[in-house]
């Protein structure tokens, strides 16, 4: 079903994809990130815990900011990079991606507010949502976000609104779906047409001989004398790993910028074509690779472009999860070992750590799929099938599906995760009334809290009894 690890039966030395680039076993066994060990960091913050390895974060962060500017520049145009803040959102986070050179994609208030605490310019923050408050939006055009991409008709109307009482012109973006749609699960994939997301480029069931939703919208923000209309936007979906998707949404997004530009002689200046680029959550496993998607996507913009006789955008991208997802590992330490006789006479031993669904909710809302080793100590004892789960009242709680760990592995071990930087701490709750992990940062030989851990106190002072 999913990994193919074997535990701490790994020899010495980096342990590769999908680890972070930081994360290497010593000789005795012990796993470091970034040079400090998991023991001394249990020790230190005790787990669960999220732990990020910074240096690695930067780099891909540097990686995709590098390879597609050097694509767009060799096709003539220009491309900005965002960061989605939804991944894992964090003042430090949000400092990493701008001193990298990447703006921020936020998608509700709070995101917001991080991202300003961070001292993220509005100018190089988007804001997202297909419901966003008056507050969220009034918040936006305070802070002088650089775009606010609307996701309805109605949502023109009251940004323009807002933007008026403020005695502000909106730049905002329209988020269009293409009907081309990727991802590893359903619910993941935002460019069908039956889903909350954006306004569709075709007709459907609502034809009443009138435009497309998409093309209303776009006729309508052009003509509001509030809202400056910088682009359309478009998301297909996450975790994918075909580029195929972006060059096919290219092209719808292109042709309706084109449409656009021929009815009312506004040629929009910017086109985001979204992101969600896949990782690896398992050994053997290949990621996108960032040059190669950078270059397939500039040279169908650049084709399709040539072909409509329009000049190139401006483009923007949304990496989503390839940035911090593999820079992050998730720490735990194992209580009950469990074996279980399965129905095909096969045995699967269940590892319990002290976790659960409420530090990673993917495996139990997505049936994800993630890689687990035995961290804190060699063996030499035979692998064996194994589920780890986490300690909730749900039978669903399981944190990875299957893997092989030693047969010797026992209550007090350390276990870690890999690939939990995006999507763990975002997503997490206080599901049975566990507190939240804290975020650790590991670089140069050193650790510094980022989010320090929930305690029972911090859950007792919301309730007002």
């Amino acid at each position: 079903m999913t990994g193919t690890g074997t535990g701490s039966m790994v020899g010495a030395g980096v342990l590769g994809i999908p680890w972070s680039t930081g994360v290497r076993r010593r000789d005795d066994g012990v796993v470091e990130v970034a040079g400090v060990g998991v023991d001394a960091l249990a020790a230190e913050h005790g787990t669960p815990a999220y732990v990020l390895d910074e240096a690695d974060f930067r780099a891909r962060a540097r990686g995709y900011r590098t390879a597609f500017a050097t694509a767009f520049a060799e096709v003539g145009t220009g491309v900005d990079v965002y960061y989605a803040g939804k991944a894992l959102l964090t003042v430090a986070v949000a400092r990493w991606a701008r001193e990298e050179g990447l703006r921020v994609d936020t998608a509700s208030g709070g995101e917001l507010a991080v991202a300003l605490r961070a001292g993220v310019p509005g100018a190089e923050i988007g804001l997202h949502g297909n419901n966003k408050s008056d507050a969220e939006i009034l918040a936006a055009l305070d802070a002088g976000v650089g775009r606010i991409i609307v996701d309805s008709l109605v949502e023109i109307d009251r940004v323009a609104a807002l933007a008026a009482s403020r005695g502000v012109v909106a730049p905002v973006m329209v988020r269009v779906t293409t009907g081309v749609h990727a991802g590893g699960h359903e619910y993941i994939s935002t460019a069908h047409e039956d889903q909350k997301f954006g306004l569709s480029v075709n007709p459907g069931a609502l034809d009443d001989g009138g435009d497309p939703p998409a093309m209303q919208a776009l006729l309508a923000a052009a003509e509001r004398p509030e809202l400056r209309l910088l682009g359309i936007h478009s998301h297909i979906g996450s975790q994918i790993l075909d580029p195929a998707g972006f060059e096919a949404a290219a092209r719808v997004v292109l042709r309706l910028r084109a449409e656009l530009a021929e009815r009312t002689g506004v040629l929009v200046d910017e086109v985001d074509l979204g992101g969600g680029y896949g990782i690896a959550y398992l050994p053997g496993e290949v990621p996108l690779d960032p040059d190669r998607i950078a270059k397939d996507v500039a040279s169908a913009v650049a084709a399709v472009c040539g072909e409509l006789g329009t000049p190139l955008p401006r483009l923007s991208i949304e990496p989503g999860r390839a940035i911090v997802g593999p820079a992050g590992l998730t720490l735990y330490t194992v209580g009950t070992v469990k074996p279980v006789a399965l129905d095909d006479g096969r045995v699967r031993t269940y590892v319990s750590v002290d976790g659960g669904m409420s530090d990673n909710i993917r495996p139990a809302l997505y049936e994800a799929q993630y890689h687990a080793e035995l961290v804190g100590r060699t063996s030499s004892a035979e692998p064996v099938l194994a589920r780890v789960v986490g300690k909730h009242c749900e039978s669903g709680d399981i944190v990875v599906h299957e893997t092989r760990l030693p047969g010797d592995v026992r209550a007090g071990d350390l276990l870690a995760v890999a690939a939990t930087g995006a999507y763990g701490r975002s997503m997490a709750s206080n599901y049975n009334l566990l507190t939240r992990p804290p975020v650790v940062a590991v670089a140069d030989g050193a650790s510094r809290v980022l989010v320090r851990r929930e305690t029972v106190d911090d859950l007792l002072a919301l309730d007002q009894g």
